[in-house]
């Protein structure tokens, strides 16, 4: 396997760097960057990191850092979970309030661990806090329960002072989207699987439509309706599959989509898809001073959930049924 670091891979920008990704050799990982800079999203730490924990140390090259930005890398402990050394020295300052290096997550309680260390990220209030750290959780208990990841999730965090948002990225090297989605529901192709997964009322662990008192198919869903109203990247990407949601445009009326593909949006064809990631990866911005709008977000998500479950049964009795 190869993957290059470049200059700058943000969610708005990360479709060449996916794209450049090689899978070819799964016996080795090679990791090359650009020389001047290098300024990555946290989703493309937990992929690397998610790759590495698949190979021994030995099988893992880095080429040597050139790059002025290359302390991040070993502050977000990049080299740490990877197993290899490192020449680069840093001086550790406190993280909280600024950032998560990437955590190796199995269990619930590393989940709680992890949204506990997340939360003074936010400076937001309680009730803001808790439903960015619903995201979190959503996010990993996914992979926990549902992606059979040997090595459970790689996650990381970082707040941006700037622009006052707060970006993750989660990775695993599970079974995927198709895989799991396609236990209860038909999905030819891993974009289809996605279309699926982000489809309220969805779940691979039920035919059911609404899903079931433990698992209603709606977490991603959710995540993604966050970053709509907040006018933010969110992307998935599994298997060859790949959506990532663009800003939507600002308006007065905004209404909440329970087809992903009626969202401003852009994706990986069937006929041209990404590289293959064998799991599943999710990155997502969350721009804290827009949380006013929260309450409108969860009174959309209960009326177009509630819409989306109903039409679908709908459909499903408009069906012929032959004896």
């Amino acid at each position: 396997m190869k993957i290059h670091l470049p200059n700058s891979a943000f969610l708005g920008n990360i479709d060449p760097f996916l794209r450049g990704f090689d899978p070819s050799d799964p016996t080795s990982l090679t990791i090359t960057s650009n020389n001047k800079w290098i300024s990555v999203h946290p989703v493309v730490l937990s992929m690397i990191a998610a790759l590495g924990l698949t190979l021994p140390p030995d099988r893992i090259h880095f080429d040597p850092l050139e790059a002025k930005s290359k302390h991040y890398l070993v502050r977000m402990g990049l080299f740490k979970m990877l197993g290899i050394p490192s020449s680069i020295n840093v001086v550790e300052h406190e993280p909280a309030g600024r950032f998560i290096p990437i955590t190796q997550i199995m269990t619930s309680d590393e989940i709680s661990r992890f949204i506990t260390e997340m939360i003074p990220l936010l400076h937001l209030e309680a009730e803001q806090a808790q439903t960015i750290g619903y995201i979190v959780s959503e996010l990993a208990r996914n992979v926990i329960e549902h992606a059979a990841a040997p090595h459970g999730a790689m996650l990381c965090a970082q707040y941006y002072e700037k622009s006052n948002s707060i970006r993750i990225g989660i990775a695993d090297t599970g079974v995927g989207i198709k895989k799991t989605i396609g236990q209860s529901h038909m999905a030819a192709t891993d974009l289809q699987a996605i279309h699926l997964a982000l489809t309220p009322g969805i779940t691979g662990t039920t035919p059911k439509e609404g899903g079931t008192e433990q698992n209603a198919g709606a977490g991603l869903f959710f995540i993604k309706s966050i970053a709509f109203v907040n006018r933010d990247y969110f992307m998935i990407y599994s298997g060859g599959g790949f959506y990532k949601l663009l800003k939507r445009i600002s308006t007065k009326h905004m209404a909440l989509h329970a087809d992903p593909f009626k969202d401003r949006h852009s994706i990986g064809s069937e006929e041209n898809p990404f590289p293959y990631w064998q799991g599943t990866v999710v990155g997502v911005d969350i721009t804290l001073d827009q949380t006013k709008e929260f309450s409108f977000l969860l009174d959309e998500i209960r009326k177009t959930y509630g819409s989306a479950v109903r039409e679908r049964k709908r459909q499903r009795y408009r069906k012929p049924k032959f004896i």
